[in-house]
């Protein structure tokens, strides 16, 4: 059973490795149109993730293979009864990427606005939609002993999870605050440092709020929390090491306020995880119905050789996105092959 534990650790890493990488470059989608105001400007905050967001964009794809390679399914629920959902991510990814990509094919200026308000609708729409997804899991969901689940897309956007979607928006929007002080100078940065206090400021009150409503709810995850003290090490280290990050920021100590960022990502993933497990995907309707990392996954050969894989692959997936980050470092300069 060992291998079980495993992969959900290995998949709560890889979500959590997604939410870092490509929640900074949403972040910074969701503030591109109030930090920037002339042409150049938009320029280089949409190039400071140019050289990366594609790359970061692959931990999703990675993090739905491995979904669907160790829990199938959890992957088959989810996917079927979130399927509207779903499209509508798709629909927004692509959008983001062809927003990218056109935005400087042409000089107008009105082109560019469009595109511009594209990668800004986008980049929130998809913040808010994961959001979305992570409260109906915390929440539970309408799962029978089939591993069924009715649930239609009205039902979805319920009071909580919309209110886990905006907490997300204002988290991933100080996430790519943080990014962009390493990546721009002058008064654009200025205007980044700005903007970081109300954001913080905002992260919390939300992310307060959000915890008492949680505490408030009749789930499981609030049940494993009174059964499990330890557990609360990681809100409380989540916390910590926010106000570590607001401390480096007002030192001007770029990275480190940024790792801080990441940091509080992680252990928020890390109480969500330690909340549910062993469950991947609680049902509303009976305890029963709860898709475990024991009745959802997959053979254990099939685990084992998936393993052997995710060993001999993950130091290279680390490796090249550590080496992307090193050669892409310093502060942005437009040149020809700029978007």
């Amino acid at each position: 059973m060992w291998l079980n534990i495993v992969w959900f650790v290995l998949y709560v890493v890889i979500i959590g490795g997604y939410v870092i990488l490509d929640g900074f470059d949403l972040g910074v989608g969701m503030l591109s149109l109030f930090v920037a105001r002339t042409d150049t400007e938009r320029r280089l905050v949409l190039n400071s993730i140019g050289p990366i967001w594609d790359g970061n964009e692959v931990w999703l794809v990675l993090g739905g293979g491995a979904l669907f390679a160790a829990f199938p399914l959890v992957y088959a629920s989810l996917f079927s009864g979130f399927y509207i959902a779903m499209m509508l991510v798709l629909l927004v990814l692509i959008l983001r990427t062809v927003a990218i990509e056109f935005r400087s094919k042409r000089e107008s200026a009105r082109w560019r606005s469009m595109w511009d308000g594209f990668f800004f609708a986008s980049s929130l729409g998809i913040a808010l939609l994961l959001g979305v997804a992570l409260g109906n899991v915390i929440r539970g969901v309408a799962l029978d002993a089939e591993g069924n689940m009715d649930i239609s897309l009205i039902d979805l956007l319920n009071p909580y999870a919309l209110a886990v979607g905006v907490t997300g928006l204002a988290m991933l929007s100080l996430h790519g605050a943080f990014f962009l002080t390493q990546k721009l100078e002058g008064d654009l940065l200025e205007r980044v440092r700005g903007l970081i206090p109300g954001l913080m400021a905002a992260f919390f009150v939300l992310t307060t709020i959000l915890v008492v409503w949680t505490v408030t709810l009749d789930s499981e995850i609030v049940d494993n929390f009174e059964d499990r003290p330890w557990t609360v090490v990681f809100p409380i280290a989540a916390l910590g090491v926010s106000v570590l990050g607001w401390w480096f920021m007002r030192r001007g100590t770029y990275l480190a306020s940024f790792a801080c960022s990441s940091g509080t990502i992680a252990f928020l993933m890390a109480s969500v995880a330690a909340g549910l497990y062993p469950v991947m995907l609680p049902s509303s309707i009976d305890a029963a119905n709860d898709l475990t990392i024991y009745n959802a996954a997959s053979a254990e050969e099939t685990l084992m050789v998936m393993f052997v894989i995710a060993v001999i692959g993950m130091p290279f997936v680390l490796l090249y996105t550590a080496g992307v980050y090193y050669f892409f470092r310093g502060k942005v300069r437009l040149d020809e092959h700029s978007y």
